[in-house]
């Protein structure tokens, strides 16, 4: 049976290294500043990638995170020890987005990941076994099946855990040796793997899953963490999904027009306004809903309602096609947060002249 093996450009999702190859390749072309063993390119550089600007040779990048620029000046200065990296935040502040980029710069390999939820096993931290080549051969290194760690230390590369707190107590402490001796033990073929210039951890955890299972203070300890906020300002997180909006679109090859920047603005506003827990001019409060209302779900409610304007309308967003949408990305709970969303829609949606089609569609939903 052939296999097709498919192109770059029919991948449906990139890894930040193939779909930023260009920007990648032009700034290490221009990087002459001073590289850490087994960097792609220099600290100044990656925060550049990151952070987006005009390169001497006037190279446009594009920012990949919009944001304190010294947050962003930190992690990569750590990843430049000896220490590794714990991004921390409330879900949807962008610290996978940014692991994956500062690995792709780093290295220009951002698949190393080990995704962390209830279920992971030590396997997956430190190596397994090739069970046919085990009962045939016996503990050998034919029959060791590296992790994406192993693979890391190997290489003098970078690699990502994601949801590290979703992973169980006693399979976290496997990372303590590996990030103090910078070995890991092999003690069936008594060996030991040790870690080659350049490799890192990036782990990524959410505020929100303290006490599922905690961090030991040992292992806390070897990381240097750094907190990213939610958007500060209503136009760094508008600025923020119109971008990852475009972006999507295009990779989705989604049909219909690019919304109108007034229809975005009002979704974002009513993230922001629910998350916080009072309207944007400061004069009312309103009760937050048990959700994150985070701004990766506020670019899924664009980009769903792009969807439906395309396929099913005249390929112009309007009310009616981000309605069920951010009532989804509201109600999770559909006692408690109902209650919220219909108070909010009344007494805030209702109120505002330019929002009644806004406030017919989504309290139609509802």
């Amino acid at each position: 049976m052939k296999e097709a093996i498919a192109e770059v450009g029919e991948i449906l999702r990139q890894r930040a290294e193939q779909q930023y190859s260009e920007e990648l390749a032009q700034i290490e072309k221009d990087d002459k500043k001073q590289r850490p063993p087994n960097w792609r390119m220099s600290p100044w550089a990656v925060s550049t990638y990151l952070l987006g600007g005009k390169l001497e040779s006037g190279f446009e990048v594009t920012p990949k995170y919009i944001g304190n620029k010294r947050i962003i000046e930190i992690a990569i200065a750590t990843l430049a020890t000896d220490r590794a990296l714990l991004l921390l935040g409330v879900p949807g502040t962008a610290k996978s987005w940014v692991s994956e980029h500062l690995a792709a710069a780093i290295c220009g390999d951002s698949s190393m990941v080990v995704q962390g939820t209830a279920g992971t096993p030590e396997e997956a931290m430190r190596y397994g076994w090739n069970y046919a080549r085990l009962l045939t051969e016996g503990p050998s290194v034919n029959a060791l099946v590296p992790s994406p760690i192993m693979r890391a230390m190997k290489n003098g590369s970078i690699a990502r855990v994601e949801e590290l707190t979703r992973i169980p107590a006693d399979v976290q402490d496997t990372l303590i040796t590996i990030l103090s001796e910078k070995t890991l033990p092999v003690s069936e073929l008594n060996e030991q793997i040790q870690a080659v210039k350049g490799f890192n951890v990036i782990a990524t955890a959410n505020d929100r899953d303290r006490g599922v299972n905690e961090l030991s203070s040992a292992l806390r300890r070897r990381f240097n963490t750094v907190v990213l906020p939610v958007p500060s300002s209503l136009d760094e997180e508008l600025d923020i999904v119109t971008r990852r909006v475009a972006a999507l679109g295009k990779a989705l090859e989604l049909p219909g027009e690019a919304p109108a920047l007034e229809q975005v603005r009002r979704i974002v506003v009513v993230f922001r306004e629910l998350r916080n827990g009072i309207t944007s001019d400061g004069k009312t409060k309103v009760k937050s809903p048990t959700g994150s209302m985070s701004t990766a779900e506020a670019i899924s409610v664009v980009n769903s309602g792009i969807a439906l304007a395309g396929h099913f309308g005249d390929g112009t967003l309007k009310a009616h096609d981000v309605a069920a949408g951010l009532t989804g990305a509201v109600v999770k709970d559909p006692v408690q947060d109902l209650i919220v969303w219909k108070e909010y829609l009344e007494t805030v949606v209702k109120e505002r002249d330019d929002w009644k089609d806004l406030y017919r569609a989504c309290r139609d939903l509802s």
